[in-house]
């Protein structure tokens, strides 16, 4: 009867009870480790540790909280004994599906380990834990006449352990570096548990390999960091924003080369196309977008009298360039005003209805122009929408197809990969890379083995399995 049962019904049915019962007995185990308060396998905080703001989700078969150092490594020394995925997460806030739990396990919180822990003026520098949100702990160097750069565009909502991973960006990048800039100190538990301490509150520091920069950017698979160390800047006292919009992104590419063949160095040079600015146009209303067809913002900081010149000689630069409007502001609260329409860009595309996908593809700065018009002809071959706007200044120009019915429809997603095949592949020829932001994740396996050589991809394979030998840390990712 019962083998009968099974062939009518099918095997597959067994395997919801027995993962229930898995699922189970690890939560049991956890909380006698870890403590009841820092475990759960409600439905909705599975749900909500399953993903990012990528469409890929897959639940864990339980949530971890940790609190401290000391329950990160008691975790990871338990899910490697017991060989289970562990998959560390910040606030979610990832663009490529870098944190989903794609082999479920273990979803590893390390929201509630949020605090700035020292910021020290003398020394120039901020101890944070990973949970710190980017923008908090921007306000509160800023509160002490500090600087900390790096500015990602989800800077209120992402965490700085999530920027570790990504070794995240911004506008700000081009004058001033990325994440990885200014770590000069990490702990990290290693999966076996070990907790590894490097670098230190130093500004320079050459004592062995650079195994800080092992782990930036290391997307969660080598390590989980615990504490950061973070260099500061002293704080500019003055800042400039010119807003400038042409006819062509041909115009707006030449101004930017021009600035720097007049040896200025913005802070941020950000650069929009036509898709860009008309789905703004729509949103935010005719008044608010000035007309054209591209549009460049110019942001400079620094001493007042040197960025008051510096932003006059632009200003006469970006005139004799004939665009259809130019605006200056200077201070801090009218040069906001000028960002607000370039911040509310992402915003206004998803207003579209669309799907936007989001590829922060880099390309050498001379082949912005270049990769604007391919994104054109891909959109007429593929029937996408296309929008391009991101940081001019160091050639990482945010391509984004907007599609329709892309979470309904595997044709569409098919359709999509195509359209994905083209620009990376192109991008890579220019000599230019499939990201300089987000990170692989998933979203951007497939690209992989073309993205980097077969010794390269090796290597990586052979850092993952020394010091992840049970692959229990974020495992499915690109390296797998």
């Amino acid at each position: 009867m019962l083998m009968a049962a099974i062939r009518s019904w099918g095997c597959e049915h067994f395997q919801f009870p027995i993962a229930q019962t898995k699922a189970r007995k690890l939560k049991a185990q956890l909380v006698e480790l870890l403590g009841v308060e820092c475990v759960s396998d409600e439905a909705d905080v599975l749900a909500a540790h399953s993903g990012d703001k990528w469409f890929a989700a897959e639940e864990p078969e339980v949530v971890v909280f940790a609190r401290s150092t000391i329950d990160v490594s008691k975790l990871l020394k338990f899910a490697s004994q017991e060989k289970i995925p562990v998959t560390a997460r910040g606030a979610g806030f990832g663009y490529v599906g870098g944190c989903v739990p794609v082999r479920k396990g273990i979803a590893l919180s390390l929201m509630r380990m949020n605090r700035i822990k020292e910021i020290h003026f003398a020394d120039a520098i901020v101890i944070v834990e990973p949970g710190v949100i980017t923008a908090d702990l921007k306000a509160a160097v800023q509160a002490q006449r500090l600087f900390y750069p790096p500015d990602p565009a989800s800077m209120k909502d992402c965490s700085i352990g999530g920027n570790i991973a990504t070794n995240a960006g911004g506008p700000r990048c081009l004058k001033y570096g990325v994440t990885r800039n200014y770590v000069v100190g990490l702990e990290v538990v290693l999966a076996h548990g070990e907790v590894l301490r490097t670098g230190g509150r130093v500004h320079k520091n050459k004592t062995g390999f650079n195994l800080i920069g092992l782990f930036v950017g290391s997307e969660g698979m080598l390590g989980v960091v615990t504490e950061i160390t973070l260099r500061l800047l002293p704080l500019p006292p003055a800042r400039a924003t010119l807003s400038a919009a042409f006819a062509t992104m041909a115009q707006a590419a030449a101004a930017v080369q021009e600035i720097f063949a007049q040896g200025f160095l913005p802070s941020s040079l950000e650069i929009a196309d036509s898709f860009t600015l008309e789905a703004a146009r729509r949103d935010l209303g005719k008044s608010i977008v000035p007309a054209g067809s591209a549009h460049l913002l110019v942001d400079l900081d620094g001493q007042e009298e040197s960025v008051r010149g510096e932003a006059a000689a632009i200003h006469e630069l970006l005139a004799q360039k004939k665009p259809n409007a130019l605006e200056m502001a200077m201070g801090e609260t009218d040069c906001e005003k000028l960002w607000a329409l370039r911040r509310e860009f992402s915003n206004s595309l998803r207003a579209t209805g669309l799907t936007k996908l989001n590829q922060d593809v880099v390309v050498p700065r001379s082949r912005i122009v270049d990769l604007v018009e391919f994104a054109e002809k891909l959109q007429h071959k593929h029937g996408f929408p296309i929008a391009c706007f991101g940081h001019a200044g160091d050639g990482n120009i945010h391509v984004n197809i907007m599609a329709d019915r892309y979470n309904r429809e595997a044709t569409v997603r098919e359709k999509v990969d195509r359209a994905l095949d083209e620009l990376f592949a192109q991008v890579l020829a220019w000599g230019g890379v499939i990201t300089g932001e987000h990170g692989i994740g998933l979203a951007k396996k497939r690209w992989w083995p073309e993205a980097m050589s077969e010794v390269a991809r090796d290597l990586h394979r052979k850092l993952k399995d020394i010091l992840d030998p049970d692959g229990i840390l974020n495992p499915g990712k690109f390296i797998d």
